[in-house]
């Protein structure tokens, strides 16, 4: 995740820099509208998981993807459950500022998620 603002910018990141706004309001979006829980399993992994919208999964994949194609250091699983999709956020120990950005950017989206 690169960003302006809050969310940490990584010169791994290969992004464009006028790109970057718009990426991040996209996941912006995707946690204000279907953010249930998150869990940070540990300094490396964060646990996000979703519920909502039919397409889900294919949102879900789709962004991410797209993310890791710019931002190589993550590593993602995205899996179904029933009505949900869990999203497994993994970076390696250099990375972690960045997934505490991702953090923060999913809690202030959706503050009611826990």
């Amino acid at each position: 995740m690169s960003s302006t603002g809050d969310v940490p910018y990584m010169d791994a990141c290969t992004l464009p820099s006028t790109a970057r706004p718009l990426r991040i309001a996209e996941f912006d979006a995707l946690f204000a509208a279907t953010l249930h829980r998150t869990e940070r399993v540990n300094a490396r992994h964060l646990r996000l998981t979703l519920t909502g919208r039919d397409g889900l999964k294919e949102t879900v994949r789709d962004l991410t993807d797209r993310e890791s194609r710019c931002c190589s250091f993550f590593t993602f699983t995205v899996t179904p459950a029933g009505d949900q999709v869990v999203l497994d956020v993994e970076v390696p120990d250099t990375q972690t500022a960045v997934l505490d950005g991702l953090a923060t950017l999913a809690a202030e989206a959706a503050p009611a998620a826990r």
